[in-house]
């Protein structure tokens, strides 16, 4: 697992991290080049960030949330850091939700930008049930990530201990929207954002500017 460190410029004064988790064909030094820190470190509240290099078999492996949290985030709480929020781009989005779903005792947010959250026939599925609350999963194999994320979603687990400190922004043309449509229908409105655009970089930075500059969003 690949991790690149962006420390504060306000150095040991951060007691929050900020994990970036990628999409496809994202690279760590994406979140660089793309502004994402830069955004980070424009925040009054200091706050370190890493980003991961990580593809879709990653993700699908059955152990990621223990890999993730082994090799990242029990080293990080050794460290002295007291808040651990996870920001996840596309299949990012996925990911930080399969470690939210294993670790709900995470300290900090889950942001998800134009999340990934099943394949395109999957969402139609859940959108001709009526939407997550009326799909009924049925029985899923151990190893179908999908559906047993999306039956999650619908739990008392994710209500409790998730769906508070949870996150959405997405480009209504973005391709994967529908996702993001239903995810929405189990959140809060003030949790949600959505603006014009695609499955893009302009649009990710506006979202995740404008979520990290909405005071009733997060607590980075």
């Amino acid at each position: 697992m690949e991790i690149v460190r962006f420390a504060s410029p306000r150095g040991a004064a951060a007691r929050s991290l900020v994990v970036m988790l990628p999409g496809a064909h994202i690279r760590p030094g994406d979140f660089e080049s793309e502004g994402f820190v830069a955004a980070l470190r424009e925040r009054s509240s200091p706050a370190d960030a890493v980003a991961l290099g990580l593809d879709l078999a990653d993700y699908v492996e059955p152990d990621f949330p223990a890999q993730l949290h082994e090799c990242l985030i029990a080293p990080a709480l050794q460290e002295g850091y007291t808040r651990i929020s996870l920001m996840g781009i596309s299949l990012g989005g996925m990911g930080a939700l399969l470690y939210a779903r294993a670790h709900p005792e995470l300290t900090g947010d889950v942001i998800l930008i134009a999340p990934f959250l099943a394949t395109r026939g999957t969402i139609r599925e859940v959108v001709a049930a009526g939407g997550l609350a009326a799909w009924q999963p049925h029985s899923h194999l151990p190893g179908d990530v999908e559906r047993g994320l999306l039956a999650w979603l619908q739990s008392p687990g994710f209500e409790a201990a998730i769906r508070p400190r949870l996150i959405l922004g997405y480009g209504t043309e973005d391709r994967f929207a529908e996702a993001s449509l239903l995810l929405a229908g189990v959140m809060p409105g003030e949790r949600v954002v959505s603006i014009a655009g695609g499955h893009d970089w302009p649009t990710w930075r506006r979202l995740w500017w404008r979520i990290l500059n909405e005071p009733s969003s997060t607590e980075l």
